[in-house]
């Protein structure tokens, strides 16, 4: 089971694990990662409000799945759910769920690292910082890259 939201309306990771562990009886191990705006603040900038996030629809859904097929190619999975929120974000709201469902642990675990490493590199989803009185886009980070290249050591990207 596969499942891929991009969506303006807050997620429950409950839920999620919830539809995960119903999948089949092989499920033994479910992992998940939830990201969340945290308060930021940026030199000069002041204190982060919150943030906008703007996609390519259609685009950004295939890129998603197409790491979904990379990990599925790479572990033994039973379900994988990536939602990921856009629009205006306040602090402490949810951005991004990913939750892998597996028999073992390893898979699972390795498998969330490995697409939120790809997603930060390889979706088309912008991130603009929103502050008192001004905004501005944020620029890829090099330690995203840098994540996401320590996995060439194990695929052939």
């Amino acid at each position: 089971m596969i499942t891929v939201r991009i969506q303006e309306s807050d997620f429950c990771p409950d839920e999620e694990k919830y539809l995960l562990q119903g999948i089949s009886t092989e499920v033994g191990a479910i992992v998940e990662f939830t990201g969340c705006v945290r308060a930021d603040s940026a030199q000069g900038r002041g204190i982060l409000q919150g943030i906008f996030l703007e996609h390519y629809p259609g685009m950004t859904e295939d890129a998603i799945r197409q790491i979904i097929g990379q990990a599925c190619s790479r572990w033994p999975l039973l379900g994988v759910t990536v939602i990921h929120r856009v629009g205006h974000l306040g602090i402490g709201e949810n951005i991004v769920y990913v939750g892998v469902a597996s028999s073992h642990r390893r898979p699972a675990i390795e498998c969330v690292g490995f697409i939120m490493d790809y997603l930060k590199n390889d979706v088309p989803i912008w991130k603009k910082a929103v502050f008192a009185g001004s905004d501005e886009w944020i620029e890829q980070k090099k330690t995203d890259v840098d994540a996401k290249k320590a996995w060439f050591t194990h695929d052939d990207s």
